[in-house]
């Protein structure tokens, strides 16, 4: 990924939130026909440091899993906020008119080698811990244990699962941090209107 200076975020802890509120990703891999793509949720694993291990699954339908290069890195793309910054919003424009619209975000790229397994056990500790991970602020959550055991063992074998350790970790957050003090206020000013706080904190954070 492309990232200027100003854009590179180099936080670890900083990083790992970023990819825990994502939480959907895309993971790419190269098979002998070229590049393969999946979006699936991943969980974060810290360890080992500094930059952790994704966890995840795919579809035993998937081709992914059984035609991905195990020689050459995957790649898990995340998300964050984002929004289009108009440049009506910079002081710049009333005073020059030399501005262009452009894009605010959060990118998270994480490479390193993936392997697929189907252990019944290992799978049923993954899907255990996924599922505690986005059901446990719920007020009911539901659990694995929730559902019969001979039909969890039938769900299990329709997933492959994957661990990627993170050999190398990007983190770009594009905020505005290019324009000027004016500029800024004026982006976080324009992004409360529209009732974006989120992007808003984020600019403001990068003064």
């Amino acid at each position: 990924m492309y990232i200027p200076t100003q854009f590179r975020e180099t936080d670890i802890p900083t990083i790992h939130a970023a990819i825990r509120a994502a939480g959907l990703a895309t993971l790419v891999t190269m098979g002998p026909d070229g590049i393969l793509a999946t979006p699936l949720p991943l969980l974060l694993d810290p360890e080992p440091a500094p930059y952790g291990t994704l966890l995840g699954h795919v579809a035993r339908a998937n081709p992914q899993w059984h035609r991905s290069a195990t020689d050459i890195q995957a790649l898990a793309m995340f998300a964050g906020p984002d929004a289009y910054v108009t440049p009506s919003w910079y002081a710049t424009k009333r005073e020059t008119g030399k501005v262009v619209p452009t894009w605010n975000y959060v990118a998270v790229h994480a490479y390193g080698p993936v392997e697929f397994f189907d252990d019944p056990a290992r799978l049923l500790a993954l899907v255990t811990r996924l599922t505690e991970r986005h059901e446990g602020e719920r007020a009911s959550p539901w659990a694995v244990a929730d559902a019969p055991p001979e039909f969890t063992a039938s769900q299990l074998k329709g997933i492959v699962g994957l661990r990627l350790p993170i050999a190398r970790l990007e983190g770009k957050w594009k905020m505005s941090q290019n324009r000027n003090a004016q500029d800024r206020a004026g982006v976080v000013e324009g992004f409360r209107a529209e009732g974006n706080e989120t992007v808003a904190k984020l600019v403001e954070g990068q003064g």
